[in-house]
């Protein structure tokens, strides 16, 4: 018996081959699925990319382009350091021209500025000399040895030669006592009544101050002067001048005094002791005293108890006025007598003849 043939087993059927292509296909496909993906994906990253390149690109075109303005700037920046530079240089330069020259100038400025000082002293000399000049220039000096005129019309009354003006230190001893007012009692009374003005103008007072006024234009040159006031008190006419001497030299101080002894007013009784003791007091002593007075004292030292004073007491008084002069210094008296004080000229003589003065009683219309 014949044996049956066996089949054959294939092992790759076409089922198999189906789910093969099937599942190749499968993968195919979702490679395809997944490369799709991915390629959109890099679409998309290159987008971006590239938009940042642009971007980037972009940036370094404003960059070179602000390089190139830099560039610009940093050129002209250094051509302008430059040139500062060298106007610096220059300034230098210069300067150190310029201490040269100062250098130069001042080596030479000091005695430039010496002469300068020197100038302005010699100036500021001249103007004092120009003020004394103008404060004695509204008398012209006349010829002969008068430091200056005594009016403007003349005045200088030469016939009158007693009082020889020989000292170096002359002090005048003005009265300017209420008696100075007038040569009578009755209207001496009457007048120390009256206002200021008119005591300054009376008649008698007026001559005093001329007689004063001449005596200071005949002061020799060279010599010094003082003008003491006196009635209870005594003390200079020119306040400022008090206890020293004055050039007589100077018009300006000679101007002054005669202004000063303008605005005196005669007052008060007479204490000639309180006079010669303020002759004793100075220093240096004088050697030449002018007394203008017209009488006998009616005072001494201080104020007496008695409202009234006789000649017998007055005469004391004038005694003991004397006894307070110092020693070696002439006295020469201009009297201008009261009516009725008949022993005022008698002891006024005496005193004259014992210190080797002058004593003169001049005219009415003198000087």
């Amino acid at each position: 018996m014949a044996r049956p043939r066996r089949r054959s087993v294939e092992i790759f059927s076409l089922s198999f081959l189906d789910c093969i292509c099937c599942g190749f296909g499968a993968v195919i496909l979702f490679y395809t699925i997944i490369s799709a993906q991915s390629s959109i994906t890099r679409t998309r990253n290159n987008d971006d990319l590239t938009a940042q390149v642009n971007k980037l690109e972009e940036e370094v075109l404003i960059g070179t382009r602000n390089l190139v303005v830099l560039r610009n700037t940093l050129e002209k920046t250094t051509s302008e350091t430059a040139s500062a530079a060298s106007r610096a240089t220059n300034l230098l330069t210069e300067l150190k021209v310029q201490r040269l020259e100062m250098s130069a100038y001042d080596a030479t400025s000091l005695a430039r500025r010496e002469r300068i000082e020197k100038l302005k002293a010699d100036i500021q000399s001249l103007e004092e000399g120009t003020r004394r000049l103008e404060g004695g220039s509204t008398d012209t000096g006349p010829a002969g040895q008068d430091l200056k005129a005594f009016r403007n019309t003349g005045g200088d009354r030469r016939y009158i030669t007693g009082i020889k003006m020989r000292g170096k230190r002359v002090l005048i001893l003005l009265d300017r006592s209420a008696s100075m007012l007038h040569q009578d009692l009755v209207n001496v009374i009457l007048l120390r009544n009256s206002d200021d003005a008119k005591k300054r103008a009376a008649s008698k007072w007026r001559r005093a101050i001329d007689t004063t006024n001449w005596i200071v234009t005949q002061l020799p040159a060279g010599a010094q002067f003082q003008i003491y006031g006196f009635n209870t008190k005594t003390e200079s006419v020119l306040a400022s001048s008090g206890g020293r001497w004055m050039d007589a030299n100077d018009p300006l101080l000679r101007s002054r005094s005669i202004e000063a002894l303008n605005a005196v007013v005669p007052q008060d009784g007479t204490s000639l002791i309180n006079a010669f003791a303020a002759v004793k007091a100075m220093t240096p002593l004088p050697d030449q005293v002018i007394l203008i007075t017209d009488g006998l004292p009616t005072q001494g030292k201080s104020a007496g108890l008695r409202k009234y004073i006789d000649a017998g007491a007055r005469a004391r008084l004038f005694d003991d006025a004397v006894g307070e002069l110092p020693d070696k210094v002439p006295v020469d008296i201009v009297l201008m007598p009261m009516r009725g004080d008949l022993p005022a000229a008698h002891r006024f003589w005496q005193l004259a003849r014992f210190t080797k003065g002058i004593l003169l009683m001049p005219s009415k219309d003198w000087p």
